[in-house]
């Protein structure tokens, strides 16, 4: 094998199998992996696919839910020097086809009951249950063998939405991985004596990025679940078997709202993380009073960095409750005017940053690369708030970005579905509080005839994913502009979410 820096993606779990090769790292439904199991079955996996055709730096998409095969399949494209596409497994039609085509992926490893799915003409291995699936071939597949990739080499393309209706691939390279990877161990405080469970799709960067892989470097056992299944996940921290658990804030509010929570004995839970949408604080306040010695985590953070940029940690939470903590350790950042001026701290701006985590630009878009990379600083397009001592608080986003569920959804691409409809005159997509969904995608329409609330999610489903249809649809005489002509979201935001 041709040496190497060995600051790579695939490089964290060689280390963890040589240090620790017969403790288990994946549980997955009856399936367990050693360490060492895993690490040769991703090498055999990496011959599996450079066997196939492809060549390093091809872009393979990934589209699939939760699995061990899942995550052999990403680390085995890092170790072949390929670049893993993460495919959200409820995207359909043109939104799939559009990524899959953008990326310019090669081969789509996808689960047998997604791949139909797929565009016309897409080469598909199946990732699982299936006779010549990933795992299957994995038996009589050689060990990869060859040279290693290189730190700066592309591992994976992020997709994030942004404000407009095309989504832009994150290129993030081995390098920036690893070190969020080491800026997630030192402030979450992993170990190797954590128990932790991953019931988020690991096609989202926070429950791979954030969790899964750092736990593997540090040679813990991880239980990879389907789901976040309330009953599974409580069971497993009752019986002892799971003590850490992330979650987006919808999980957690679902969990404490079930009446078992007040009577199950939760005390073996020790970390509580939380990230991807604002946590209510009534929220953190019943986690708190139901387990007062549980450690909660706020994590925050986007794809292009990762996604980890700021950790409010346990002990950091009081008098701090809305804040999203400091940086982590490699990440700078400041807040600034529209000039990229620092702004005093208390004063809200854009906050922005400088990472050895970030992306190098968004996939084959130039433009949006310079709009978002200026005087070498990334430009995040949320509205933050500084205070003397280095934490900060998101106030608000510079761009309109629904973050509905801890997923992100650009409104623009919702209102251009409902403007194809001949009975909307105009239409604005704002989120709005929700109990469940933290900002509910609601639609705000100015009608031209009769049309109804039900018409139009109709449509908005028939058009789009089912999770970026308006949950609301509210019905307006006119939409408040400013001078410009421009509409005024953050008022129709003040009316409706009071």
């Amino acid at each position: 094998m041709t040496p190497g820096h060995g600051s790579t993606v695939d490089g964290v779990l060689r280390r963890s199998a040589r240090r620790t090769p017969a403790r288990v790292a994946v549980e997955y439904r009856d399936r367990t992996w050693t360490y060492e199991g895993l690490d040769e079955a991703v090498s055999r996996a990496a011959s599996v696919l450079l066997a196939a055709g492809l060549a390093p730096g091809d872009r393979v998409g990934a589209y699939g839910h939760n699995s061990d095969a899942y995550l052999l399949a990403f680390l085995a494209c890092a170790r072949a020097g390929l670049v893993h596409v993460p495919l959200n497994q409820n995207l359909t039609g043109d939104e799939l086809a559009y990524l899959v085509s953008q990326s310019g992926s090669s081969l789509v490893l996808a689960d047998p009951d997604l791949a139909g799915r797929l565009p016309d003409g897409v080469r598909t291995v199946p990732l699982r249950d299936a006779d010549d699936s990933l795992l299957a071939r994995l038996a009589a597949a050689p060990v990869h063998d060859g040279p290693e990739p290189r730190t700066d080499d592309l591992v994976q393309l992020l997709y994030t939405s942004g404000t407009t209706a095309l989504p832009k691939g994150a290129m993030m390279t081995h390098r920036a991985l690893v070190h969020e990877y080491l800026s997630a161990i030192a402030a979450l405080d992993l170990s190797a004596g954590d128990r932790p469970a991953h019931a988020l799709p690991l096609y989202h960067s926070a429950q791979m990025h954030v969790f899964l892989l750092p736990y593997l470097a540090v040679g813990a056992t991880n239980i990879v679940l389907d789901a976040p299944d309330g009953d599974r996940l409580l069971d497993l921290i009752e019986t002892g078997r799971v003590d850490s658990l992330f979650a987006p804030p919808t999980v957690w509010i679902a969990l404490t709202n079930r009446p078992d929570f007040a009577t199950r004995d939760l005390s073996g839970l020790r970390k509580a993380y939380y990230g991807a949408s604002v946590m209510p604080v009534p929220v953190l306040e019943r986690l708190r009073e139901r387990l007062p010695r549980l450690a909660l985590y706020n994590c925050f953070g986007q794809s292009e960095i990762g996604p980890l940029a700021t950790v409010l940690a346990p002990d950091e939470h009081k008098g701090r409750m809305d804040s999203c903590g400091r940086t982590v350790l490699f990440v700078d950042a400041r807040v600034v005017d529209e000039d990229g001026v620092d702004v005093p701290d208390g004063t809200p701006g854009e906050i922005v940053y400088r990472s050895p985590q970030l992306c190098e630009g968004y996939w084959e878009k130039p433009e949006e690369t310079a709009e978002a990379f200026r005087d070498g600083w990334f430009r995040s397009g949320d509205l933050a708030v500084r205070d003397a001592d280095g934490y900060f608080t998101i106030v608000d986003r510079v761009k309109d970005v629904i973050n509905s569920g801890g997923v992100l959804v650009a409104s623009r691409q919702v209102e251009d579905v409902l403007y194809t409809h001949e009975c909307v005159a105009e239409v604005a997509v704002i989120g709005l509080p929700d109990e469940k969904w933290i900002e509910a995608i609601t639609a705000v329409v100015v009608p031209r005839g009769e049309v109804s609330e039900d018409e139009l999610v109709a449509l908005a489903r028939e058009k789009l994913a089912p999770f970026k249809a308006p949950k609301r649809v509210l019905f307006v005489d006119e939409l408040p502009r400013n001078a410009s002509g421009k509409i005024l979201k953050r008022e129709l935001r003040d009316r409706f979410g009071a």
